[in-house]
C-alpha cells in the first residue's frame, strides 16, 4: 500500500499540525482501520521527518480528540465506536428523571434522491447530486419519541440498501465504520423548535401540529468531512435533550 507523506510546513505553519494532518490524510485513505494499532512513534518519526517530541504532540492532540487511543505497553489504536461509550457520546436524549436507555429503532421509510439545496451546501456536494435518505423511529422506554430524518451522501456510502441498513447488527455509527469505513469523529448540533407533520405525529402519537424539539445534526468525520445530516424531532412531554458539557464529552456514558 502506497503511503502518505508530509510536505514542509507553509511559512508561518506549526510542523505537529502538518504531522497531524498527514496522520488524518492515512486515516482517511484508511491506510488504518478502526481498532487497527498505527505504527511506533519512531517509524512514524521517521516517516514524516521530525523529532519524536514533535510526532508526539501531534498524536497526543488526536488522542484529545478521540481519533486515537493509546493502550499502555500495546501502543496507539484507531478509534472505534465502542457501543456504550460512543452511542451516548452522540444521542443526548434522556428521560427527565435523568434515565439513559438505549432506543429500539424502526425503519419507517428509505429512498434514493437528490440533494436539496440545503442539504448539498451542509454535505459539501452539488445540489442535485444522489443521496440516500431514510426516516427511523427511536422508541424509549416501550414508547417513540424521537422521529430521525437522515441524508447521507451516495459517494460516502456506495451499494448502501434499504436491506442492509435494516439488518445491520449494530448502531448506525458502528454500520458507517464497519460497511463503509466512514469514522464519525465529531458533530455539529443545533437545536430549534418544530410543529410535528402527519407523519410525524402519527409515529409519535400526537396531534398534528404539536410543537417539537427539533434537532439539526451534522456528523463529521477525518478533516471535518461531512458525511450525515440529520434532522431529529422529539416529543418532549418526558425526555429532554442534555448538551455536552464542555470537557467531559469523552467521559460520557
Amino acid at each position: 500500500m502506497s503511503t502518505l507523506a508530509i510536505t514542509p510546513p507553509s511559512l508561518g505553519g506549526t510542523r505537529y499540525k502538518e504531522v497531524k494532518s498527514a496522520i488524518l490524510a492515512a486515516l482517511s485513505a484508511g491506510e488504518w482501520k478502526g481498532g487497527e494499532c498505527i505504527p511506533s512513534e519512531k517509524r512514524l518519526a521517521e516517516r514524516f521527518g521530525v523529532s519524536i517530541g514533535t510526532l508526539r504532540k501531534a498524536i497526543d492532540e488526536l488522542c484529545a480528540e478521540n481519533i486515537l487511543i493509546r493502550h499502555q505497553g500495546l501502543g496507539t489504536f484507531v478509534s472505534m465506536h465502542q457501543r456504550d461509550r460512543h452511542f451516548f457520546r452522540f444521542f443526548r436524549i434522556v428521560r427527565r428523571d435523568g434515565e439513559k436507555a438505549y432506543p429500539v429503532v424502526t425503519l419507517i421509510e428509505f429512498r434514493k434522491a437528490r440533494a436539496s439545496r440545503e442539504a448539498a451546501a451542509v454535505l459539501g456536494i452539488e445540489a442535485g447530486a444522489r443521496v440516500f435518505q431514510f426516516i427511523n423511529g427511536l422508541a424509549l422506554h416501550g414508547s417513540t419519541v424521537l422521529v430521525e430524518h437522515i441524508t447521507l451522501p451516495e459517494a460516502h456510502f456506495p451499494g448502501l440498501t434499504e436491506a442492509k441498513l435494516r439488518n445491520r447488527p449494530n448502531t448506525l455509527y458502528n454500520f458507517y465504520q464497519d460497511v463503509f469505513a466512514i469514522n464519525v469523529v465529531e458533530t455539529d448540533e443545533r437545536v430549534t423548535v418544530a410543529r410535528a407533520n402527519k407523519m410525524e405525529s402519527d409515529q409519535l402519537s400526537l396531534d398534528l401540529g404539536t410543537p417539537l424539539l427539533e434537532i439539526r445534526r451534522i456528523a463529521y468525520s477525518y478533516h471535518r468531512c461531512a458525511v450525515e445530516l440529520r434532522v431529529s424531532r422529539l416529543n418532549t412531554e418526558n425526555y429532554e435533550y442534555v448538551g455536552a458539557r464542555p470537557g467531559r464529552e469523552e467521559q460520557e456514558g
